[in-house]
């Protein structure tokens, strides 16, 4: 009798960018971090591009610098966009779906929470005027929900699972693939939501100084997400100038968790 062996698939991650609102540096700051000659230390907003082994491709956010992340990954099709939420550091790049919609002749797919949606609507309201002009961005908006009574997003293949996190009052989304998670801009993330990151393996987690922030996690919060949740392997994003030189922070981290950077790249079995 044979014996049936199921190949597990994988995800290609490229880490598009893993700096704060202002990415680093900032503009005209002459701190150490920002006058870094190590590249480690260049962070554009924070965005992820995953890959899965069939080809599936998705962006999550698509801020300020999204033309350039996708000229230097030489991206030439995305599937869909995943939205975080609708602040400018996460959405300013939207516009340039246009390239897609002409290469793939077809509207752009954009999963976000109603609070997104409504943002990204305002943000883009050319986009959305009639009679429509030719050459604006097309989306195809697609609602989020995370009760128990949404089903999981399906883009191809891949099963995605939305995960509910508070950006101080602004309910975001975080999102898991497989054993995979990527949350940015929490502060605080319920019980209940939590459950759905159990059994993560590699969690991507904001961290956006040492000292306290109203809307974000710290160092210090980071880590005890990371030792509650207890995944294989983390990684740190969101980053701010504040943190510290990308060496020095990075070799004061516990085994298991290291800061991420741009261009960063990672293959996680499903």
């Amino acid at each position: 009798m044979g014996c049936h062996i199921v190949e597990m698939g994988y995800l290609d991650i490229v880490f598009l960018g893993t700096g704060t609102s202002q990415g680093v540096p900032i503009i005209g700051c002459d701190c150490e971090v920002c006058c870094s000659n190590d590249k480690k230390d260049h962070r554009l907003r924070s965005s992820l591009l995953i890959t899965s082994d069939k080809g599936t491709r998705i962006c999550i956010d698509a801020g300020p610098d999204f033309r350039y992340q996708m000229l230097r990954e030489k991206v030439d099709y995305l599937d869909a966009i995943l939205v975080t939420h609708s602040h400018r550091d996460h959405v300013g790049g939207l516009d340039e779906v246009r390239a897609f919609n002409y290469l793939q002749e077809c509207s752009m797919p954009v999963y976000a929470n109603i609070q997104a949606l409504e943002g990204i609507k305002s943000e883009y309201a050319y986009a959305f005027a009639y009679p429509r002009y030719p050459g604006l961005p097309q989306f195809d908006l697609n609602e989020v929900g995370v009760r128990q009574k949404d089903s999981p997003i399906r883009i191809k293949e891949l099963e995605i699972i939305p995960v509910e996190v508070m950006h101080y009052k602004l309910p975001c989304l975080a999102y898991r693939v497989g054993g995979f998670a990527y949350i940015t801009d929490a502060k605080t993330i319920s019980e209940e939501e939590k459950k759905k990151l159990k059994g993560v393996t590699c969690l991507v987690v904001n961290a956006l100084r040492r000292e306290d922030h109203f809307s974000h996690f710290t160092l210090r919060e980071a880590l005890d997400l990371i030792d509650e949740i207890q995944p294989e392997q983390a990684y740190l994003t969101h980053i701010s100038h504040y943190l510290g030189l990308h060496e020095q922070v990075n070799g004061q981290l516990p085994q298991g968790v290291c800061l991420a950077y741009d261009g960063m790249r990672l293959r996680i079995d499903l």
